[in-house]
């Protein structure tokens, strides 16, 4: 039984989206020290989920989050 390419796309962007609502807000601290909240998310062909942060030139993947803020 094939799966519909439709039906993957459509996970993806719903996690996507799930992603971006529990990041953008948050503030962090990056295993390379930078802290700051999560002003925006990407999805990157290459890297995947990257994150910028407010105050910080650049996009960092986001398993580089050391430490995020809960609640």
């Amino acid at each position: 039984m094939e799966r519909c390419p439709l039906s993957w796309a459509t996970r993806i962007l719903g996690a996507f989206d799930e992603a971006w609502s529990e990041l953008v807000g948050k503030a962090v601290v990056l295993t390379d020290g930078k802290t700051g909240t999560i002003e925006n998310v990407w999805l990157d062909e290459e890297h995947g989920l990257r994150i910028s942060i407010r105050g910080h030139g650049g996009k960092w993947p986001v398993s580089t989050i050391k430490f995020a803020q809960t609640g």
